[in-house]
């Protein structure tokens, strides 16, 4: 029996999603509670990684157990023993087939950022930035990255790994106030890809970079060179998967 679910998770206090020796991840915490409750081993696959500190409001996995359970009464149960920054949002029945990561089609991500020369009630969550910082060239320099495209030089990704074309379908930046909220949906992202074009875009809008700097590493076939930078992992939350 393949069982499908949903969980969210304040990043803050794991080292990323996948479990690793020596760290703490949000993948083996709850593959800890399951397999309690199951009395057997259960390994679970998350959609992809999320990095140490980035947040999820929607992480979906998926595990195979040969026992049936009470779907609703194992999510109640597993959301007791589970640490208060993560929950189990439902649990379903699936088909064989199904797959949490390879049958994904879109993922839905959102990074915050807050303009402020210090705030103690944001930093975990956002990325609190004190510079001079000109949001309508933040903007601009976003809106470059939509569409399909080569990425290879905002990704921290191996060479010798699938290719580096990603389709950004939407991108949508809102300033409510000091507070930025940009939305990124797409059929993937690559590892440090999201806040690679965050970073970069955040060094024109505060004078660092040319808007040139971004257009020269777009698309560029040649020798890779990646971008320096990179956008702090706790103003980054995986919003949604669609299947």
């Amino acid at each position: 029996m393949k069982i499908f679910g949903r969980c969210s998770y304040k990043g803050t206090n794991y080292y990323g999603w996948q479990k690793q020796v020596d760290y703490l991840s949000v993948q083996a915490t709850i593959e800890e509670a399951l397999s309690k409750v199951y009395n057997s081993k259960i390994d679970i696959v998350g959609s992809g990684r999320t990095d140490a500190g980035t947040h999820a409001l929607k992480q979906c996995f998926h595990y195979v157990c040969e026992r049936e359970k009470d779907l609703n009464l194992l999510t109640y149960s597993l959301n007791k023993m589970l640490p208060d920054d993560i929950k189990i949002i439902s649990l379903e029945v699936v088909d064989d087939n199904f797959h949490a990561r390879y049958s994904a089609k879109r993922k839905v991500y959102e990074y915050h950022i807050v303009l402020d020369g210090k705030d103690p009630f944001a930093y975990e969550f956002s990325y609190v930035f004190p510079m001079d910082f000109d949001f309508v060239l933040f903007k601009e320099a976003l809106l470059y990255f939509k569409g399909e495209h080569n990425f290879q030089n905002f990704t921290s990704k191996e060479e010798d790994e699938d290719n580096f074309i990603r389709t950004i379908y939407m991108i949508d930046v809102d300033k409510t106030d000091n507070l930025i909220k940009v939305t990124f949906e797409g059929n993937g992202f690559m590892r440090y890809q999201i806040r690679n074009m965050v970073g970069s875009a955040m060094s024109v809008a505060s004078k660092k970079e040319e808007m040139s700097f971004i257009k020269n590493r777009l698309d560029n076939f040649q020798e890779r060179n990646i971008v320096s930078y990179k956008a702090p992992s706790c103003g980054l939350y995986l919003v949604d998967v669609m299947y």
